[in-house]
């Protein structure tokens, strides 16, 4: 299927695709991710390994239009929550001493 990308045409499949991703490590990520295989990578990764340009000369949302359009899985990883942050000394040392 024809795709363009960062106003490059790239001819790609979704067997080719596969194969392209196949032993790459998906890197720790935020925002849009494409579901390859059962792994999550992220789209600019995604894009990056496809195209071989680099991430900033296209947007996520291109990769993710692209690899709709074959059939993948996309969506948006979850947003990192402070709630769950250990406390910091100085608020562990507050909290005790309220107690008492």
């Amino acid at each position: 299927m024809r795709c363009v990308i960062a106003r490059f045409p790239f001819d790609l499949t979704k067997s080719g695709v596969l194969d392209s991703m196949k032993g790459v490590k998906p890197e720790p990520g935020t925002g849009e991710f494409v579901t390859i295989g059962r792994r999550q990578y992220p789209a600019k990764q995604v894009g990056e390994v496809l195209t071989r340009q680099d991430r900033r000369d296209f947007s996520a949302q291109e990769v993710v239009r692209a690899m709709t359009r074959l059939g993948f899985t996309c969506g948006t990883f979850p947003a990192a929550t402070t709630a769950t942050a250990a406390p910091t000394a100085p608020t562990a040392a507050t909290a005790a001493t309220a107690i008492v």
